[in-house]
């Protein structure tokens, strides 16, 4: 049995489409809690975080940027969020609100592992590797952010707050990349050339298709796992294929299935290894009769231990 922690993080700033701030009561109203709790684990839900938006900011050269000051205050106060929640051994669940929640939950537990004397790795699942900085973002949605920023690349002092711990590129995994834009794929590309064993590993979905899923994920876990380390999955609808997720604004042709996203989650439950989980994106107001937030609360569940063994059949 795992003590588990919801925490609402209805953050709706990092893109300039709206919805995504309905997404936790969404996971809640699809029966997250009750599927948590008939696997036999400990639910307690923390309601909803809310900014601190009273702290002075500089002000950043590039005026795309939307949003900015409601961003970094999110990120403030969802790092102080999860340092708090990772406690005690309890395991958090991040219900998002878009991915720009990130920026703020992954450095906060980073810090949480640390303070215990044990690395954070990060499975990041994911259409985009959300690898721009504040001066390459064209479009000025801060959710495109956050792995630039918990990995500490440059271009964000002095504007985001201070990161309470950074995580090393080589302990994130990205699966199911399908879109990256040039910048990124550039300091990606500049990262691997510098320092090719310290590197983030981006598994693409013609990686995919090539090896299937579960090769590149087991050997991340094993890695882990030889780490004695922390595990934090980010999962981002739109790692899912739209025909089966279409509650989401970023939507990428090509994503993951049914059974390969359920694959991924029976997987890392055998693993015993994650110790927190965000989900992001989620935009009730784009679904169909609640089917992506139904969908995500049956991969969570998935995730703690619901087996394939205990899935009735769903009527016409």
């Amino acid at each position: 049995m795992k003590q588990i922690t919801l925490v609402g993080a209805p953050v709706n700033e990092g893109s300039r489409r709206p919805g995504c701030l309905m997404g936790p009561d969404a996971m809640r109203t699809a029966g997250l809690a009750g599927a948590l709790a008939e696997l036999g684990h400990a639910v307690e839900d923390w309601g909803d975080a809310a900014p601190q938006t009273d702290r002075a900011l500089a002000r950043h050269p590039n005026n795309k940027l939307y949003a900015f000051d409601a961003c970094a205050a999110w990120v403030e106060t969802l790092q102080e969020t999860a340092l708090e929640a990772c406690n005690d051994n309890r395991v958090p669940i991040f219900l998002g609100g878009d991915h720009l929640m990130a920026a703020g939950t992954v450095p906060g537990l980073a810090a949480g592992a640390e303070r215990d004397g044990r690395p954070l790795f990060v499975l990041w699942l994911d259409a985009h590797t959300d690898f721009h900085s504040l001066e390459t973002s064209d479009s000025g949605n801060l959710h495109g952010t956050p792995v630039a920023y918990f990995t500490g690349q440059a271009g964000f002092d002095g504007y985001f707050p201070a990161l309470k711990a950074r995580v090393r590129p080589e302990h994130i995994c990205m699966l199911g990349i399908r879109s990256v834009d040039g910048h990124e794929r550039a300091a990606l590309s500049e990262m691997a050339k510098e320092k090719s064993a310290d590197a983030i590993d981006v598994v693409d979905m013609r990686r995919i298709d090539e090896t299937g899923i579960a090769q590149p994920l087991r050997a991340f876990l094993e890695r882990v796992e030889e780490a004695n380390g922390r595990l934090h999955v980010s999962f981002d609808i739109d790692f899912l294929d739209p025909d089966i997720a279409p509650a989401v604004g970023t939507t990428v042709p090509g994503g993951a299935t049914f059974r390969e996203a359920h694959l991924i989650m029976e997987m890392l439950h055998d693993s015993d290894l994650v110790t927190s989980l965000d989900v992001a994106e989620l935009n009730p107001f784009l679904d169909e009769r609640g089917r992506t937030a139904t969908l995500m609360v049956d991969l969570v569940a998935s995730l703690f231990g619901k087996s394939v063994m205990d899935r009735p059949t769903r009527g016409c």
